[in-house]
Protein backbone atom coordinates (compact mmCIF):
# COMPACT_ATOMS: atom_id res chain seq x y z
CA UNK A 1 0.00 0.00 0.00
CA UNK A 2 1.35 3.40 -0.98
CA UNK A 3 2.07 6.09 1.60
CA UNK A 4 -0.64 8.28 0.03
CA UNK A 5 -3.19 5.48 0.44
CA UNK A 6 -2.08 4.88 4.03
CA UNK A 7 -2.40 8.59 4.78
CA UNK A 8 -5.91 8.66 3.32
CA UNK A 9 -6.77 5.51 5.26
CA UNK A 10 -5.56 7.07 8.51
CA UNK A 11 -7.63 10.20 7.83
CA UNK A 12 -10.70 8.10 7.07
CA UNK A 13 -10.12 6.00 10.20
CA UNK A 14 -9.79 9.13 12.35
CA UNK A 15 -13.02 10.58 10.93
CA UNK A 16 -14.73 7.20 11.31
CA UNK A 17 -13.72 7.03 14.95
CA UNK A 18 -14.97 10.58 15.57
CA UNK A 19 -18.25 10.00 13.70
CA UNK A 20 -18.90 6.65 15.39
CA UNK A 21 -18.17 8.13 18.81
CA UNK A 22 -20.52 11.04 18.14
CA UNK A 23 -23.16 8.65 16.78
CA UNK A 24 -23.02 6.46 19.87
CA UNK A 25 -23.26 9.50 22.14
CA UNK A 26 -26.23 10.89 20.20
CA UNK A 27 -27.97 7.51 20.13
CA UNK A 28 -27.67 6.85 23.85
CA UNK A 29 -28.58 10.43 24.82
CA UNK A 30 -31.75 10.30 22.69
CA UNK A 31 -32.58 6.82 23.99
CA UNK A 32 -32.23 7.94 27.59
CA UNK A 33 -34.37 11.02 26.96
CA UNK A 34 -37.14 9.00 25.31
CA UNK A 35 -37.12 6.42 28.07
CA UNK A 36 -37.09 9.18 30.67
CA UNK A 37 -40.37 10.40 29.17
CA UNK A 38 -41.84 6.91 29.53
CA UNK A 39 -40.51 6.60 33.07
CA UNK A 40 -42.07 9.94 34.02
CA UNK A 41 -45.48 8.76 32.80
CA UNK A 42 -45.10 5.54 34.84
CA UNK A 43 -44.14 7.53 37.94
CA UNK A 44 -47.19 9.76 37.45
CA UNK A 45 -49.50 6.73 37.26
CA UNK A 46 -47.87 5.17 40.32
CA UNK A 47 -48.41 8.36 42.29
CA UNK A 48 -52.06 8.47 41.28
CA UNK A 49 -52.59 4.85 42.39
CA UNK A 50 -50.93 5.49 45.76
CA UNK A 51 -53.18 8.49 46.39
CA UNK A 52 -56.44 6.78 45.38
CA UNK A 53 -57.89 4.74 48.35
CA UNK A 54 -58.69 2.11 49.28
CA UNK A 55 -55.30 0.33 49.01
CA UNK A 56 -56.54 -3.22 48.51
CA UNK A 57 -56.82 -5.35 45.42
CA UNK A 58 -60.50 -6.11 46.07
CA UNK A 59 -61.23 -2.52 45.14
CA UNK A 60 -58.45 -2.28 42.47
CA UNK A 61 -60.76 -0.62 39.96
CA UNK A 62 -58.21 1.20 37.73
CA UNK A 63 -59.19 0.26 34.15
CA UNK A 64 -56.56 -1.43 32.05
CA UNK A 65 -55.35 0.16 28.86
CA UNK A 66 -54.53 -1.80 25.75
CA UNK A 67 -51.25 -3.67 26.11
CA UNK A 68 -48.86 -2.16 23.57
CA UNK A 69 -50.76 1.11 23.31
CA UNK A 70 -49.76 4.57 24.49
CA UNK A 71 -51.59 4.24 27.85
CA UNK A 72 -50.31 2.67 31.06
CA UNK A 73 -51.19 -0.97 31.86
CA UNK A 74 -51.43 -1.78 35.65
CA UNK A 75 -51.41 -5.09 37.50
CA UNK A 76 -51.53 -5.96 41.24
CA UNK A 77 -49.51 -8.71 42.95
CA UNK A 78 -49.79 -9.85 46.58
CA UNK A 79 -47.06 -11.32 48.75
CA UNK A 80 -48.06 -14.83 47.74
CA UNK A 81 -47.54 -14.03 44.07
CA UNK A 82 -51.21 -13.91 43.15
CA UNK A 83 -52.01 -11.55 40.29
CA UNK A 84 -54.93 -9.09 40.38
CA UNK A 85 -55.92 -7.68 37.01
CA UNK A 86 -57.93 -4.51 36.62
CA UNK A 87 -61.31 -4.56 34.83
CA UNK A 88 -61.00 -5.21 31.13
CA UNK A 89 -57.48 -6.70 31.35
CA UNK A 90 -56.86 -9.67 29.11
CA UNK A 91 -53.14 -10.28 29.56
CA UNK A 92 -51.08 -10.41 32.74
CA UNK A 93 -47.55 -9.12 33.15
CA UNK A 94 -44.71 -11.48 34.15
CA UNK A 95 -44.16 -11.82 37.92
CA UNK A 96 -40.64 -12.57 39.15
CA UNK A 97 -38.92 -12.75 42.50
CA UNK A 98 -38.21 -9.03 42.44
CA UNK A 99 -41.92 -8.20 42.22
CA UNK A 100 -42.76 -10.56 45.12
CA UNK A 101 -39.94 -9.03 47.19
CA UNK A 102 -41.52 -5.59 46.71
CA UNK A 103 -44.92 -6.98 47.76
CA UNK A 104 -43.36 -8.43 50.93
CA UNK A 105 -41.67 -5.14 51.74
CA UNK A 106 -38.18 -6.56 51.17
CA UNK A 107 -37.32 -4.25 48.29
CA UNK A 108 -38.13 -0.79 47.08
CA UNK A 109 -39.59 0.32 43.77
CA UNK A 110 -37.63 -0.45 40.60
CA UNK A 111 -37.79 -0.17 36.81
CA UNK A 112 -37.40 -3.13 34.46
CA UNK A 113 -38.05 -4.16 30.88
CA UNK A 114 -39.89 -7.21 29.64
CA UNK A 115 -41.67 -8.62 26.63
CA UNK A 116 -45.22 -9.92 26.46
CA UNK A 117 -45.61 -11.59 23.12
CA UNK A 118 -44.04 -9.19 20.62
CA UNK A 119 -44.62 -6.11 22.76
CA UNK A 120 -41.58 -4.48 24.38
CA UNK A 121 -42.60 -2.99 27.75
CA UNK A 122 -41.10 -0.66 30.34
CA UNK A 123 -42.31 -1.66 33.83
CA UNK A 124 -42.31 0.20 37.17
CA UNK A 125 -42.91 -2.01 40.23
CA UNK A 126 -43.72 -0.26 43.54
CA UNK A 127 -45.23 -1.18 46.97
CA UNK A 128 -49.00 -0.88 47.23
CA UNK A 129 -50.95 -1.00 50.49
CA UNK A 130 -50.06 -3.75 52.95
CA UNK A 131 -48.52 -6.91 51.52
CA UNK A 132 -48.91 -5.93 47.92
CA UNK A 133 -47.17 -4.45 44.88
CA UNK A 134 -48.33 -2.91 41.64
CA UNK A 135 -46.70 -3.25 38.22
CA UNK A 136 -47.45 -0.46 35.79
CA UNK A 137 -46.23 -0.98 32.23
CA UNK A 138 -46.04 1.11 29.11
CA UNK A 139 -45.13 0.05 25.61
CA UNK A 140 -41.69 1.02 24.20
CA UNK A 141 -42.82 0.38 20.63
CA UNK A 142 -42.79 4.07 19.65
CA UNK A 143 -39.47 4.56 21.41
CA UNK A 144 -37.98 1.59 19.56
CA UNK A 145 -39.30 2.89 16.24
CA UNK A 146 -37.84 6.34 16.91
CA UNK A 147 -34.50 4.85 17.90
CA UNK A 148 -34.51 2.70 14.76
CA UNK A 149 -35.02 5.74 12.57
CA UNK A 150 -32.27 7.61 14.40
CA UNK A 151 -29.97 4.59 14.09
CA UNK A 152 -30.51 4.40 10.33
CA UNK A 153 -29.93 8.13 9.99
CA UNK A 154 -26.71 7.97 12.01
CA UNK A 155 -25.46 5.02 9.95
CA UNK A 156 -26.13 6.99 6.77
CA UNK A 157 -24.39 10.07 8.14
CA UNK A 158 -21.42 8.03 9.41
CA UNK A 159 -21.03 6.17 6.13
CA UNK A 160 -21.22 9.39 4.11
CA UNK A 161 -18.77 11.11 6.43
CA UNK A 162 -16.26 8.28 6.20
CA UNK A 163 -16.54 8.17 2.41
CA UNK A 164 -16.11 11.95 2.14
CA UNK A 165 -13.17 11.83 4.56
CA UNK A 166 -11.49 9.10 2.51
CA UNK A 167 -11.95 11.12 -0.69
CA UNK A 168 -10.69 14.32 0.90
CA UNK A 169 -7.82 12.38 2.47
CA UNK A 170 -6.74 11.12 -0.94
CA UNK A 171 -6.99 14.60 -2.45
CA UNK A 172 -5.18 16.30 0.42
CA UNK A 173 -2.48 13.63 0.61
CA UNK A 174 -1.93 13.90 -3.13
CA UNK A 175 -1.40 17.65 -2.86
CA UNK A 176 0.61 17.44 0.37
CA UNK A 177 2.90 14.70 -0.94
CA UNK A 178 3.65 16.42 -4.24
CA UNK A 179 7.13 17.46 -2.97
CA UNK A 180 7.75 13.85 -1.94
CA UNK A 181 6.83 12.65 -5.43
CA UNK A 182 9.20 15.21 -6.93
CA UNK A 183 11.85 14.07 -4.48
CA UNK A 184 11.26 10.44 -5.43
CA UNK A 185 11.42 11.27 -9.14
CA UNK A 186 14.65 13.20 -8.69
CA UNK A 187 16.17 10.39 -6.61
CA UNK A 188 15.27 7.80 -9.22
CA UNK A 189 16.66 10.00 -11.98
CA UNK A 190 19.94 10.49 -10.10
CA UNK A 191 20.11 6.73 -9.50
CA UNK A 192 19.51 5.93 -13.16
CA UNK A 193 21.67 8.63 -14.75
CA UNK A 194 24.20 9.48 -12.06
CA UNK A 195 23.51 13.16 -12.79
CA UNK A 196 24.13 14.94 -9.48
CA UNK A 197 23.18 18.32 -10.97
CA UNK A 198 19.49 17.41 -10.67
CA UNK A 199 17.61 19.72 -8.28
CA UNK A 200 14.08 19.96 -6.87
CA UNK A 201 12.13 23.20 -6.99
CA UNK A 202 11.54 24.34 -3.41
CA UNK A 203 8.50 26.42 -2.52
CA UNK A 204 7.17 27.27 0.93
CA UNK A 205 8.62 26.75 4.38
CA UNK A 206 6.90 23.61 5.59
CA UNK A 207 8.61 20.36 6.58
CA UNK A 208 8.40 18.84 3.09
CA UNK A 209 9.92 21.98 1.56
CA UNK A 210 12.73 21.76 4.10
CA UNK A 211 13.19 18.11 3.14
CA UNK A 212 13.45 19.09 -0.53
CA UNK A 213 15.94 21.82 0.37
CA UNK A 214 18.01 19.36 2.40
CA UNK A 215 17.96 16.93 -0.52
CA UNK A 216 19.21 19.68 -2.85
CA UNK A 217 21.96 20.49 -0.36
CA UNK A 218 22.92 16.81 -0.18
CA UNK A 219 23.03 16.58 -3.97
CA UNK A 220 25.21 19.68 -4.08
CA UNK A 221 27.59 18.19 -1.53
CA UNK A 222 27.72 14.90 -3.43
CA UNK A 223 28.30 16.76 -6.69
CA UNK A 224 31.16 18.73 -5.16
CA UNK A 225 32.59 15.58 -3.58
CA UNK A 226 32.39 13.75 -6.91
CA UNK A 227 34.03 16.68 -8.68
CA UNK A 228 36.79 16.79 -6.08
CA UNK A 229 37.35 13.04 -6.40
CA UNK A 230 37.56 13.23 -10.18
CA UNK A 231 39.92 16.17 -9.90
CA UNK A 232 42.05 14.31 -7.37
CA UNK A 233 42.27 11.26 -9.61
CA UNK A 234 43.10 13.38 -12.64
CA UNK A 235 45.74 15.39 -10.77
CA UNK A 236 47.21 12.28 -9.19
CA UNK A 237 47.40 10.57 -12.57
CA UNK A 238 49.20 13.57 -14.01
CA UNK A 239 51.62 13.86 -11.10
CA UNK A 240 52.39 10.13 -11.08
CA UNK A 241 52.92 9.94 -14.82
CA UNK A 242 56.13 12.02 -14.82
CA UNK A 243 58.07 10.10 -12.13
CA UNK A 244 56.80 6.78 -13.48
CA UNK A 245 57.98 7.66 -16.99
CA UNK A 246 61.37 8.77 -15.71
CA UNK A 247 61.64 5.70 -13.48
CA UNK A 248 60.76 3.39 -16.35
CA UNK A 249 63.31 5.07 -18.63
CA UNK A 250 66.11 4.73 -16.08
CA UNK A 251 65.25 1.09 -15.38
CA UNK A 252 65.14 0.29 -19.11
CA UNK A 253 68.55 1.92 -19.57
CA UNK A 254 69.96 -0.04 -16.65
CA UNK A 255 68.49 -3.26 -18.04
CA UNK A 256 69.60 -2.75 -21.65
CA UNK A 257 72.97 -1.10 -21.22
CA UNK A 258 74.95 -3.71 -19.35
CA UNK A 259 78.27 -2.05 -20.22
CA UNK A 260 77.47 1.32 -18.61
CA UNK A 261 80.38 2.93 -16.79
CA UNK A 262 80.22 2.48 -13.04
CA UNK A 263 79.72 6.22 -12.44
CA UNK A 264 76.81 6.42 -14.88
CA UNK A 265 75.22 3.32 -13.39
CA UNK A 266 75.52 4.78 -9.87
CA UNK A 267 73.92 8.03 -11.06
CA UNK A 268 71.00 6.17 -12.63
CA UNK A 269 70.52 4.03 -9.52
CA UNK A 270 70.56 7.17 -7.39
CA UNK A 271 67.91 8.70 -9.65
CA UNK A 272 65.79 5.56 -9.34
CA UNK A 273 65.98 5.66 -5.53
CA UNK A 274 65.15 9.39 -5.51
CA UNK A 275 62.18 8.88 -7.83
CA UNK A 276 60.91 5.99 -5.72
CA UNK A 277 61.17 8.21 -2.63
CA UNK A 278 59.22 10.97 -4.38
CA UNK A 279 56.55 8.49 -5.45
CA UNK A 280 56.32 7.08 -1.91
CA UNK A 281 55.87 10.59 -0.51
CA UNK A 282 53.31 11.46 -3.17
CA UNK A 283 51.29 8.30 -2.57
CA UNK A 284 51.44 8.84 1.20
CA UNK A 285 50.16 12.40 0.81
CA UNK A 286 47.44 11.25 -1.57
CA UNK A 287 46.29 8.72 1.03
CA UNK A 288 46.29 11.42 3.72
CA UNK A 289 44.33 13.73 1.45
CA UNK A 290 41.79 11.01 0.64
CA UNK A 291 41.39 10.13 4.31
CA UNK A 292 40.79 13.77 5.08
CA UNK A 293 37.73 13.69 2.80
CA UNK A 294 36.15 11.16 5.12
CA UNK A 295 34.30 12.11 8.28
CA UNK A 296 36.67 13.37 10.96
CA UNK A 297 37.14 11.21 14.03
CA UNK A 298 35.54 12.28 17.30
CA UNK A 299 37.34 15.45 18.47
CA UNK A 300 39.03 15.65 21.83
CA UNK A 301 40.85 18.26 23.87
CA UNK A 302 44.32 18.84 22.39
CA UNK A 303 47.25 20.87 23.76
CA UNK A 304 48.23 22.71 20.60
CA UNK A 305 51.55 23.89 22.06
CA UNK A 306 52.60 20.30 22.88
CA UNK A 307 51.63 19.09 19.40
CA UNK A 308 53.66 21.89 17.84
CA UNK A 309 56.62 21.11 20.13
CA UNK A 310 56.70 17.47 18.97
CA UNK A 311 56.45 18.53 15.33
CA UNK A 312 59.33 20.99 15.78
CA UNK A 313 61.55 18.34 17.39
CA UNK A 314 60.93 16.00 14.47
CA UNK A 315 61.62 18.80 11.97
CA UNK A 316 64.93 19.57 13.69
CA UNK A 317 66.01 15.97 13.22
CA UNK A 318 64.92 15.90 9.57
CA UNK A 319 66.23 19.39 8.69
CA UNK A 320 69.49 19.84 10.63
CA UNK A 321 70.60 22.67 8.32
CA UNK A 322 67.71 24.89 9.48
CA UNK A 323 67.28 26.52 12.88
CA UNK A 324 63.82 26.41 14.47
CA UNK A 325 63.01 29.13 16.99
CA UNK A 326 59.88 28.61 19.11
CA UNK A 327 57.53 30.71 21.22
CA UNK A 328 54.92 28.21 22.33
CA UNK A 329 52.26 29.49 24.72
CA UNK A 330 49.88 27.04 26.32
CA UNK A 331 46.82 26.67 24.10
CA UNK A 332 44.00 24.12 24.02
CA UNK A 333 41.78 23.25 21.06
CA UNK A 334 39.15 20.63 20.23
CA UNK A 335 40.30 18.34 17.45
CA UNK A 336 42.05 15.18 16.30
CA UNK A 337 45.69 15.19 17.51
CA UNK A 338 47.16 13.16 14.63
CA UNK A 339 45.68 15.33 11.87
CA UNK A 340 46.63 18.58 13.63
CA UNK A 341 50.19 17.30 14.06
CA UNK A 342 50.37 16.41 10.36
CA UNK A 343 49.20 19.91 9.40
CA UNK A 344 51.79 21.58 11.64
CA UNK A 345 54.52 19.25 10.32
CA UNK A 346 53.63 20.18 6.74
CA UNK A 347 53.88 23.89 7.56
CA UNK A 348 57.30 23.33 9.13
CA UNK A 349 58.49 21.22 6.20
CA UNK A 350 57.35 23.87 3.72
CA UNK A 351 59.10 26.64 5.67
CA UNK A 352 62.32 24.61 5.96
CA UNK A 353 62.26 23.78 2.25
CA UNK A 354 62.25 27.49 1.35
CA UNK A 355 64.77 28.55 3.98
CA UNK A 356 68.40 29.05 2.96
CA UNK A 357 71.08 26.89 4.64
CA UNK A 358 71.48 28.13 8.20
CA UNK A 359 68.18 29.98 7.91
CA UNK A 360 65.78 30.45 10.79
CA UNK A 361 62.16 29.26 10.97
CA UNK A 362 60.09 30.99 13.66
CA UNK A 363 57.27 28.98 15.22
CA UNK A 364 54.69 30.53 17.56
CA UNK A 365 51.57 29.16 19.26
CA UNK A 366 48.90 31.20 21.03
CA UNK A 367 45.09 31.29 21.33
CA UNK A 368 44.45 28.32 19.04
CA UNK A 369 46.84 29.52 16.30
CA UNK A 370 50.09 28.14 14.94
CA UNK A 371 52.24 30.68 13.10
CA UNK A 372 55.25 29.55 11.01
CA UNK A 373 57.50 32.18 9.45
CA UNK A 374 60.46 31.51 7.15
CA UNK A 375 63.15 33.85 5.80
CA UNK A 376 63.12 32.51 2.26
CA UNK A 377 62.38 34.33 -1.01
CA UNK A 378 58.67 34.67 -0.20
CA UNK A 379 55.66 33.94 -2.39
CA UNK A 380 54.80 35.99 -5.43
CA UNK A 381 51.58 37.94 -5.00
CA UNK A 382 50.01 36.19 -8.00
CA UNK A 383 50.64 32.79 -6.39
CA UNK A 384 49.22 33.60 -2.92
CA UNK A 385 45.57 32.66 -3.72
CA UNK A 386 46.61 29.22 -4.99
CA UNK A 387 49.31 27.98 -2.61
CA UNK A 388 46.82 25.76 -0.73
CA UNK A 389 45.34 24.19 -3.88
CA UNK A 390 46.07 20.55 -4.63
CA UNK A 391 49.16 19.96 -6.78
CA UNK A 392 49.69 23.68 -7.24
CA UNK A 393 53.35 24.56 -7.70
CA UNK A 394 54.56 28.01 -8.60
CA UNK A 395 57.21 28.51 -11.26
CA UNK A 396 59.89 28.92 -8.62
CA UNK A 397 58.82 25.67 -6.92
CA UNK A 398 58.91 23.43 -9.95
CA UNK A 399 62.63 22.82 -9.65
CA UNK A 400 62.34 21.75 -6.00
CA UNK A 401 61.22 18.40 -4.59
CA UNK A 402 57.62 18.12 -3.47
CA UNK A 403 54.20 17.07 -4.67
CA UNK A 404 52.17 20.20 -4.12
CA UNK A 405 49.92 18.37 -1.65
CA UNK A 406 51.43 19.33 1.71
CA UNK A 407 49.74 22.72 2.02
CA UNK A 408 46.49 21.31 0.58
CA UNK A 409 46.45 18.86 3.49
CA UNK A 410 46.97 21.77 5.90
CA UNK A 411 43.92 23.58 4.52
CA UNK A 412 41.88 20.39 4.62
CA UNK A 413 42.72 19.90 8.31
CA UNK A 414 41.91 23.55 9.07
CA UNK A 415 38.50 23.35 7.39
CA UNK A 416 37.69 20.04 9.10
CA UNK A 417 38.34 21.74 12.46
CA UNK A 418 36.22 24.78 11.61
CA UNK A 419 39.25 26.99 11.08
CA UNK A 420 41.41 28.36 8.29
CA UNK A 421 45.00 28.71 7.10
CA UNK A 422 46.38 31.87 5.51
CA UNK A 423 49.66 32.77 3.83
CA UNK A 424 51.02 36.31 3.75
CA UNK A 425 54.32 38.08 3.13
CA UNK A 426 56.32 38.56 6.33
CA UNK A 427 57.88 41.86 7.35
CA UNK A 428 61.53 41.83 6.33
CA UNK A 429 61.07 39.09 3.73
CA UNK A 430 59.93 35.50 3.71
CA UNK A 431 56.45 34.12 4.28
CA UNK A 432 54.24 33.73 7.33
CA UNK A 433 51.64 30.96 7.35
CA UNK A 434 49.05 30.87 10.14
CA UNK A 435 46.87 27.89 11.02
CA UNK A 436 43.79 28.94 13.02
CA UNK A 437 41.68 26.27 14.69
CA UNK A 438 38.17 26.96 15.89
CA UNK A 439 37.50 26.94 19.63
CA UNK A 440 41.08 27.57 20.67
CA UNK A 441 42.00 29.03 24.05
Amino acid sequence: MSFRARLALVAAAAVALAVLTASFVIYFVVRDQLRATVDDSLKTTAAQLREAPPHDFEHFATPAGELGGATVYPQGVDSAGRVFLPPGAKVSLPVNSGVIAVARGERGAFFSETRVGKTHLRVLTFPYGTGGAVEVARSLTEVDHSLGRIENLLILIAGSGIAIAAGLGLAVSRAALAPVRRLTTATEKVTETGDLSERIEVGGRDELSRLAGSFNTMLGALQESSRAQRQLVADASHELRTPLTSLRTNIEVLASERTLPAGERERLLSDVVEQLTEMTTLISELIDLARGEQQMAKPEEVRLDLVACEAVERARRNRPAVTFTTNLQESTVQGVPSTIERAVANLLDNAAKWSPPGGDVEVAVRDGEVSVRDHGPGIDEEDLPYVFDRFYRSRSARGRPGSGLGLAIVRQVAVAHGGEVVAEPADGGGTRMTLRLNGGS
